[in-house]
């Protein structure tokens, strides 16, 4: 997956410096707090690297520069792979830097600083009451054509976690969804606490874009690829979007948009995993 990053490792060990891209702005210090979807700031720095510093954490530097949270802690990841990922947001820059589209970077953010100091099992309690409303476990009763749709592309799906996870899930008409077993939260509940806190937390970002557990355990158990669980989610709206047609930009913008959240979140949680650093030999290729 990085294979082409890191072609772009220099001899100069465990730091990767990618090319210059643009001329230095006169601005200063680490990325400041960005908070909005909207926010923006001139790109102040040239190079970007990575370095192992204390405990074998990674850090993010900018020019000669350690990059920080919004929180205002030094910016560490567990391990180099992530590190790169983060690092290739960062170069990938232009002119301005347009902080909603580095979504690796926001959900390291969020996993360093925790701004709302929550734990594991707050976060593993919020994920599983998406179960309750999970997308492909609410059925329509009419029109015949988007029933039919919806049997045919999510119950395969379902049947799988199922069989999967050995529980029940189900579906239902009803406005209050499937009633879900206790015994089936308490199997997710077990599965989801052998996930550290930043996998938790990426974990909890891709089922909030999807609006499901099931299809996004699905992705991350690699039984779904991205655009199939963003398609999945979006069912509903496709089958309108072919009978009552659409803006064809807007339609576009958000289906890319929910790829991009979606798969940065699923590469989240698996480099989020990773133990192991990128092996020296891969440099070489």
């Amino acid at each position: 997956m990085f294979r082409s990053l890191l072609r772009l490792q220099t001899q100069f060990g465990n730091t990767l410096l990618f090319s210059k891209v643009c001329q230095r702005s006169q601005h200063c210090g680490s990325a400041q707090k960005y908070s909005s979807a909207a926010a923006e700031r001139r790109r102040f720095y040239q190079d970007v690297s990575i370095s192992q510093g204390e405990g074998g954490l990674y850090e993010i530097n900018l020019d000669r520069r350690k990059l920080k949270t919004p929180g205002g802690k030094l910016f560490t990841v567990p391990n180099e792979a992530l590190a790169i990922a983060v690092a290739t947001e960062w170069d990938a820059q232009r002119d301005t830097l347009k902080f909603y589209t580095m979504h690796l970077t926001t959900l390291c953010n969020t996993a360093l600083d925790n701004p709302t100091q929550r734990t594991e099992d707050q976060m593993i309690s919020a994920a599983l009451k998406f179960l309750e409303t999970d997308t492909v476990c609410y059925r329509v009763e009419e029109p015949h054509g988007l029933v039919e749709l919806q049997k045919n592309e999510w119950d395969p799906v379902l049947h799988w976690i199922e069989n999967r996870y050995n529980v029940t899930i189900g579906s239902s008409c009803s406005i209050m969804g499937p009633e879900i077993p206790e015994a089936t939260k308490d199997t997710f509940r077990q599965h989801l606490k052998s996930y550290n806190f930043w996998s938790l937390t990426g974990l909890e970002y891709v089922i909030t874009q999807l609006k499901s557990v099931v299809l996004s355990m699905g992705m991350i158990d690699r039984h779904l690829s991205v655009e199939q669980a963003v398609l999945l989610s979006r069912l509903e709206e496709e089958y309108q979007i072919q009978h009552w047609g659409n803006v064809e930009w807007a339609h576009d913008y958000d289906m890319f948009e929910l790829r991009a959240r979606t798969a940065a979140g699923a590469l989240f949680v698996h480099l989020s995993s990773e133990s192991s650093t990128v092996k020296r030999k891969l440099l070489q290729d």
